[in-house]
């Protein structure tokens, strides 16, 4: 256990719904009468599992439930799960932002945090205040903050801002000068929340860089993010969190898989479940995903080469003028392979009456055989989304043709090239 820098054991945290705080007074002191009597906690064994897709009986909720693990040093922890499963709260938790209310946390060395935008910042302190500020927070010196500072500043871009108070900067200035304290502080666990996010892709890839860079030498660093890619490439080993307890925890390659596997759904009929979780204005709801071949028979499975169409069925509340409506292909890793928008064909451009409407995507199956799924959303020209399905829909592409008269030998990339070869 020597190399052992981070210990959760049987953590757990309750929530009362509707309040601020853990509950009422006259909780508070139920709660302190047990404990005086040396009794257990009566609330503990109260509250309902964080399934926002249920109604519960109780005015309690765990937000995480049962949670242990062990993170070594110079170990890169990726923790995925749907909104909601409860990433966050174990973050805060993990940076001692809140208590848990079971359970302990055996910590060796010094934690930085990045877990909101703004975290740790005055709003009414320049940027060069806030440096120092931050710093304190995470247990420096005044001499310490002073030798990184320079890279502190060429690392987060921000100098022509420095004597700016920060309530002015934007929600990606802030991320950039966070994340540069943050990683530059030379804390021995640094944990980085989805607030990546906000940054833009050049500053993704530059954090990405750093957090390896901080790995190699030796610190450890837990990262929380819906970017598929980017936890691949970045993380060794992963927790699955759902509904606030650890579904699986392992390498990173197996945690990914089982994430995936975990969230797709595929009914006979190809009908999505009113529960399934999504983001959704209320405008529109996407009710059928399936995938058909030239039989126009349901299939999960597709021959190399095959032809294939995919049926989309939408039911539509209010009118949505000129529906913008997008289908993504991606790796069993969460990879973006290609796409398809009806707006690519003008004849499917349209406006979308209240009611049931239905789109059929034919194609040209190029995929090399592996295991692919589908996303799919309908947005309103300007981008913004009104239904939006993630995973909704696993295949896979066989790597022999329909009629075994073609075998797969070779697998570089994820798509066939239609090109064509002559010899000269």
């Amino acid at each position: 256990m020597s190399n052992v820098v981070l210990k959760v054991e049987n953590i757990s945290k309750q929530y009362r719904l509707g309040q601020f705080g853990t509950g009422t007074i006259s909780h508070d002191l139920n709660r302190w009468f047990h404990k005086a009597r040396g009794k257990e906690d009566p609330y503990l064994k109260l509250g309902d599992a964080n399934d926002r897709s249920k109604s519960g009986g109780s005015d309690y909720v765990w937000s995480l439930k049962d949670i242990n693990f062990e993170v070594k040093q110079g170990d890169v922890l990726g923790i995925i799960g749907k909104n909601g499963a409860g990433k966050s709260t174990l973050l805060k938790i993990l940076s001692q932002v809140t208590k848990p209310t079971t359970g302990q946390i055996k910590v060796k060395g010094r934690i930085a945090a990045l877990l909101e935008v703004g975290t740790g910042f005055h709003p009414d302190l320049t940027g060069r205040e806030n440096i120092f500020l931050n710093g304190a927070i995470l247990g420096m010196t005044k001499v310490e903050i002073k030798s990184k500072f320079d890279e502190i500043i060429d690392f987060s871009g921000v100098a022509k801002y420095l004597d700016t108070p920060v309530k002015r900067y934007s929600s990606g200035m802030m991320v950039r000068l966070g994340f540069a304290v943050a990683a530059h502080l030379e804390p021995e666990i640094l944990i980085v929340d989805e607030v990546l996010a906000v940054g833009d892709a050049e500053f993704q890839k530059k954090c990405l860089g750093k957090m390896k860079q901080v790995s190699g030498e030796g610190r450890t660093v837990l990262f929380v993010s819906h970017n598929m890619p980017s936890i691949k490439s970045l993380c060794t080993t992963g927790i699955y969190l759902d509904k606030g307890s650890i579904k699986f925890q392992g390498n990173i390659d197996q945690t990914i898989s089982k994430y995936f596997e975990s969230n797709v759904v595929f009914e006979t009929k190809g009908v999505v479940p009113q529960t399934y979780e999504r983001y959704n204005t209320g405008q529109a709801k996407i009710n059928l995903v399936q995938i058909i071949n030239e039989e126009n028979e349901l299939i999960s499975e597709v021959y190399y080469s095959e032809k294939i169409k995919i049926r989309i069925g939408i039911e539509v509340y209010s009118l949505i003028k000129d529906a913008v409506i997008d289908l993504k292909f991606l790796s069993k890793d969460g990879i973006v392979i290609t796409h398809s928008v009806n707006i690519e064909n003008n004849e499917a451009a349209c406006d979308l009456e209240p009611g049931l409407h239905e789109f059929l995507v034919s194609f040209e199956n190029y995929f090399h055989p592996d295991f692919y799924n589908i996303n799919v959303g309908i947005h309103f020209p300007d981008g913004s989304t009104i239904d939006y399905l993630e995973h909704i829909y696993d295949f896979e592409v066989l790597s022999v043709g329909k009629e075994n008269d073609y075998k797969f030998n070779w697998k570089h990339g994820f798509l066939k090239l239609n090109s064509t070869w002559q010899k000269l």
